[in-house]
């Protein structure tokens, strides 16, 4: 009989959680969703935050660390949109939940934000080389289409993405694909994956896919709506690596479940919810850096290797 593996026990939490919250910074209300890279040695963390004076409009500040654990955070935004110009005028300054991928040395970064009042979010593309200056290149998704996550190469000569459309509807949100020549016009779009377990029932959504040796590692969350309203889990699925619509795997049970205090109460109760992950198989180890309750920003770290063996084999 073959073996199968829970997901539930890969992912240790870090005793200093939560590692960012606003209790360290007066005036903020909100730091959350962060999208993780490595530059220069260091942890880089695209901060989602929130301001009382902002009247719950986000923005997106750098955080740097040394260690991974200690961070510190930009006094600006960084990223910062001409809306006297068209067509940024009419895109909402709302900028959070981004999801970061390096391509060579330029990391490209896929922030949703919102387009025309009420049409939802629309995904805009842009690139940095040093986490100091950011340049936009271009609206990349229709709305609705929250959480799309950029491949970190080229497969078969074609930049590919995960898309998240329908997000924000109330509706069930899917997982789909689309490929690019010059990752500015997109097409070939094909569907992936449509939530499939009790925990992700409502809606799941990508991050960037982390390339291993049996298939593309990407990290999802999933939404179910239990008596006391939603919850936001983590779960992971494993594509192929030369045809990317391919599922190999996927984890029934979830990595990690909103269950500490500081993921259960918050500004929105019981979320968890990545925006990517730092994977070195050098050391065979996983950091996700995520949002709890839609306030502070937590570590878990793990086996990236057993994660991908959930994949494939989890209960």
């Amino acid at each position: 009989m073959k073996k199968l593996t829970s997901a539930t026990k890969i992912l240790t939490r870090h005793p200093a959680n939560p590692l960012i919250s606003p209790d360290d910074y007066p005036g903020v209300m909100q730091m959350f969703n962060p999208s993780p890279a490595m530059y220069n040695g260091e942890t880089i963390l695209l901060v989602s935050m929130i301001f009382f004076k902002n009247d719950r409009l986000g923005e997106t500040r750098v955080a740097r660390s040394t260690d991974g654990i200690h961070f510190t955070i930009a006094d600006e935004p960084f990223i910062k949109l001409d809306t006297s110009a068209y067509p940024y005028d009419i895109v909402c300054k709302h900028t959070i939940d981004n999801r970061v991928t390096q391509i060579g040395d330029t990391y490209y970064i896929l922030t949703p934000t919102s387009a025309w009042p009420h049409q939802g979010s629309a995904t805009i593309l842009g690139k940095t080389k040093d986490f100091k200056t950011y340049e936009v290149m271009e609206i990349i998704t229709l709305p609705r289409n929250r959480g799309a996550s950029l491949f970190p190469e080229k497969i078969n000569g074609k930049y590919y993405k995960l898309d998240r459309p329908g997000a924000g509807t109330g509706s069930q949100g899917d997982i789909w694909l689309s490929a690019s020549p010059d990752l500015i016009y997109w097409g070939e779009y094909r569907p992936v994956l449509c939530p499939y377990a009790h925990w992700n029932m409502s809606k799941i959504g990508p991050t960037p896919p982390i390339k291993t040796k049996q298939g593309w590692l990407v990290i999802i969350h999933g939404v179910c709506q239990p008596c006391d309203g939603p919850h936001y889990s983590i779960g992971a699925m494993l594509l192929d690596l030369e045809q990317p619509w391919k599922i190999i795997g996927k984890t029934h049970s979830t990595l990690l479940n909103p269950e500490k205090d500081y993921e259960t109460r918050g500004w929105v109760d019981n979320v968890v919810f990545p925006c990517g992950a730092i994977a070195d198989e050098a050391k065979d180890e996983l950091r996700l850096y995520y949002g709890a309750a839609d306030t502070r920003i937590c570590l878990a770290t793990g086996s990236l290797s057993e994660v991908v063996t959930a994949c494939i084999e989890s209960i």
